[in-house]
C-alpha cells in the first residue's frame, strides 16, 4: 500500500526528546544483512565482513532495484510514493540510534568545547575574510565594510543558536539533514542537504585552488604559474591544477585517519593563525589614519547590505560543527560553548580586520585582489605580504580540513537514511570514521578543483547556505510549538498560518529594499506584518515543548529575526543567484525522483513491516 506513514505538512518527532534509545536487537528493514549489526561496548564491529567491499547490494540493496524490472515498477508509482515522502517525518530516535547503526560501527566520542571551538575558527577563518574584505570595501560598502561584517555575523550567530539547540536534543552526524528530516520531512530535508553540499565541494575546491595561487605568491611566482595550461580546454576549464587536487586529497586522508588527531592539528594551525591576525591588527592600527573613514558610507545602506550578503561566505563553514555532535563526549555542554562561542569570536576578529585594513589605507585605493598585501607595501612593510600569504594558506588548510571532517559526516548520515547508497554510510572499525563517505566528497571536490577556474567557482553564491539556516529557523520554531499528537489542530493551522505570515512578510522586506523603490510604504505594511506573526506566535500559541538542557532564547524573537535577515541577505545577491539555485535545484530534484524517493520508501515500509512484526511476535508471547 502506498498511502501510509503520512505526516502533517508541519509534522514532529513522534517520541519525546528524551528517547533515544532504541532495542539492541533492532534489525533495519529494507538492509542488506551489512545493515544489520551494532557496534560492541569497545567500538570494534559484531560484524565479521569486510569493510572494503563492493557488492550491489550493498550500494542498491532495497527491492525496487533488485532487476530492471521492478525499478520500472517502482517508476509508475513514482508519484504516490512521494507524496508519501513529503509527509514523512522521521524521529529524535530514529536519527540518534537507528541510523546511526546503520554504519555497522560507532563514531568515537573524543571531542569537547575546546576542539569544537577550535574546529569552528578553523573552519570558519579562511581566504574570506583576505580576499572578501578588499574586493567588497573598494565596490560596495567603502569604510562601512565594518558594518557589512556586523551585520553578516549577527545573522550567522542567529542561526549558531538554532544549529545549538537541535545538536544538543538530536546529537548525531547529519547536521542539518537530521534536523530539517524530524521537523520538515524528507523532502526538505534532502534538498537542504544537497544544496549544502554542493556548497562544501565547490567551496573546498575553491580553496584548494587558492591555495595553488597563494602558494605561488609566497614563492614570488604568478599566481597562475603552477597549473597546466591546454589550449584545446574551454575558457574556465583550460588551466588544470594538480596541486589543488594533491591539496585536498592530503588534507581528506588526514581527516580519515582520526578525528581527534584532526582536532589536534586544527587545534596548532589555527594558534598560528591567530598570532598572524594579532599582526594585522596591530600593524593596521599602528598605519592607521583615522581620515580614511571618511566618508563612510559611499555607496549608501544599500551597498553595506549587498556586502553583507557577499561576506557572509567569510562565516560559512560553522554548520560543519554540528557534524560532530556523534563525536563529541558532551553533547549539551560542549556543543552551545564551542557553537556560540567560537562564531562570537570568529565576529569579532573580522570586525577588527575590517577596520583595520579600511583605516590603513583609502577604501578607493584598496586592492580588490590582494588588499592586504597591496595596503602594507603601501605603508612600508612589503615583507608583510609573506606573512598574509602564510596566514591565507593556514586558513585554507584548515578550512579543508574541517570541511573534510565535516561533508563526510553529512554524507554518512544522508546515505544512512538511503538517500544515496548505503555503502557510503560505513564507519571503518579501526579509525572509526566513514572513509567511504570521504572519499566519496574528495574526489567529488578534487575533480572540480582540477578543471574549474576560481572565477567559475566563484558564481557559485552563498544563497544555499542561507536558504538552509532560514530553513532551520523555521524548523526550531515548529519543533517548539507543534508536538504529533499532542498539539491540537486548530494551534496546527494557527502556526502554519503565522509561519506562512513571517516567511512572507520577510520576503516582502527583501523584495522591497532590492527593488530600489522611493519611500517608506513597503516597510509600513511589511514590518508590522512580520511582527504581528511573531508577536501571534508568542501570545496565540502556547509552546509544546521545553528544550530539556539548553535551548535558544527569546523564542520566537529570535528565530524570527534569523528568517527575516537570512531572507534579506539572499535577496541582495542578484537575480543570477536565484537563477543558479534554481537550476540546481531541479537537477537534485530528479536524482530525488529518480532514486531517492524509492529507496527510501522501501526502506520505511519494510521497517514499518518488521515493527508490526514484532508487535504480533510480543502480543502472542504475552498470550501464551
Amino acid at each position: 500500500m502506498e498511502s501510509g506513514l503520512t505526516e502533517p505538512f508541519l509534522g514532529a518527532v513522534s517520541s519525546s526528546p528524551t528517547d533515544l534509545t532504541a532495542p539492541e536487537s533492532t534489525t533495519m528493514a529494507g538492509e542488506s544483512p551489512a545493515y544489520t549489526s551494532a557496534s560492541g561496548a569497545d567500538g570494534e564491529s559484531l560484524n565479521p565482513r569486510s569493510y572494503w567491499r563492493f557488492a550491489k547490494s550493498d550500494f542498491f540493496p532495497e527491492p525496487s532495484f533488485s532487476s530492471w524490472t521492478s525499478y520500472r515498477s517502482a517508476l509508475s508509482r513514482t508519484f504516490p510514493r512521494l507524496r508519501n515522502r513529503l509527509l514523512h517525518r522521521s524521529s529524535d530516535s530514529d536519527e540518534v540510534d537507528v541510523l546511526r547503526r546503520r554504519s555497522e560501527n560507532s563514531m568515537r566520542r573524543c571531542l569537547t568545547w575546546w576542539d569544537l571551538g577550535w574546529l569552528g575558527f578553523g573552519s570558519v577563518v579562511g581566504t574570506g575574510i583576505f580576499v572578501l574584505t578588499g574586493q567588497e570595501a573598494r565596490l560596495n560598502a567603502g569604510p562601512a565594510i565594518v558594518l557589512s561584517y556586523a551585520a553578516s555575523g549577527l545573522s550567522a550567530l542567529l542561526s549558531v543558536l538554532c544549529y545549538a539547540e537541535f545538536a544538543v536534543e538530536i546529537p548525531s552526524a547529519g547536521g542539518s539533514f537530521s534536523y530539517l528530516r524530524v521537523e520538515l520531512g524528507d523532502t526538505a530535508a534532502y534538498l537542504a542537504a544537497a544544496n549544502i553540499l554542493l556548497e562544501a565541494l565547490v567551496g573546498a575546491a575553491g580553496l584548494a585552488r587558492s591555495w595553488t595561487s597563494y602558494f605561488a605568491t609566497l614563492i614570488g611566482r604568478d599566481p597562475d604559474a603552477l597549473r597546466i595550461h591546454v589550449p584545446s580546454l574551454a575558457e574556465g576549464f583550460n588551466l588544470l591544477d594538480p596541486i589543488a587536487v594533491v591539496v585536498l586529497i592530503s588534507c581528506s586522508t588526514f581527516a580519515a585517519l582520526g578525528t581527534h588527531r584532526t582536532s589536534i592539528l586544527n587545534w596548532i594551525a589555527s594558534v598560528l593563525t591567530l598570532f598572524v591576525i594579532a599582526f594585522v591588527i596591530a600593524a593596521g592600527f599602528v598605519n592607521a589614519k583615522p581620515s580614511n573613514l571618511s566618508p563612510f558610507l559611499p555607496f549608501g545602506a544599500s551597498g553595506v547590505f549587498r556586502a553583507a550578503a557577499v561576506v557572509y561566505w567569510a562565516y560559512t563553514g560553522f554548520d560543519m560543527m554540528a557534524t560532530m555532535a556523534e563525536e563529541t563526549k558532551n553533547p549539551s555542554r560542549d556543543i552551545p560553548i564551542g557553537l556560540i562561542g567560537s562564531m562570537s569570536a570568529i565576529t569579532a576578529v573580522y570586525c577588527a580586520m575590517a577596520l583595520a585594513l579600511v583605516m590603513m589605507q583609502k577604501y578607493s585605493e584598496l586592492d580588490t585582489n590582494a588588499a592586504y598585501s597591496v595596503a602594507f607595501a603601501a605603508a612600508g612593510m612589503k615583507w608583510a605580504k609573506y606573512l598574509v600569504a602564510l596566514g591565507a594558506l593556514k586558513g585554507m588548510t584548515t578550512g579543508m580540513l574541517v570541511g573534510a571532517l565535516g561533508q563526510a559526516r553529512y554524507t554518512t548520515q544522508i546515505a544512512r537514511a538511503h538517500m544515496i547508497p548505503p555503502f557510503f554510510a560505513l564507519v571503518h572499525p579501526k579509525t572509526g570514521t566513514p572513509i567511504h563517505a570521504t572519499l566519496l566528497v574528495t574526489l567529488s571536490s578534487a575533480i572540480i578543483a582540477f578543471f574549474s577556474s576560481l572565477d567559475v567557482l566563484a558564481s557559485v553564491s552563498s544563497i544555499s547556505t542561507l536558504f538552509i539556516f532560514m530553513l532551520m529557523a523555521v524548523a526550531l520554531l515548529v519543533r517548539r510549538y507543534y508536538v504529533r499528537e499532542v498539539t491540537p489542530k486548530s494551534n496546527l493551522l494557527k502556526l502554519n498560518c503565522l509561519l506562512f505570515l513571517i516567511i512572507g512578510s520577510s520576503v516582502g522586506i527583501s523584495a522591497y529594499w532590492n527593488s530600489g523603490a522611493k519611500g517608506w510604504i513597503g516597510y509600513a505594511i511589511a514590518v508590522p506584518l512580520w511582527f504581528l506573526g511573531t508577536l501571534g506566535l508568542t501570545v496565540v500559541i502556547p509552546q509544546q515543548r521545553t528544550p530539556k538542557v539548553w535551548g535558544v532564547p527569546l523564542v520566537p524573537w529570535l528565530p524570527s529575526a534569523s528568517i527575516v535577515t537570512n531572507i534579506f541577505l539572499m535577496g541582495s545577491l542578484g537575480y543570477q543567484a536565484f537563477v543558479r539555485f534554481g537550476i540546481c535545484t531541479v537537477v537534485m530534484l530528479a536524482y530525488y525522483v529518480l532514486i531517492g524517493v524509492h529507496a527510501t520508501y522501501d526502506v520505511a515500509h519494510e521497517e514499518e513491516d518488521d515493527k508490526l512484526e514484532g508487535l504480533k511476535v510480543e502480543t502472542g508471547n504475552r498470550g501464551a
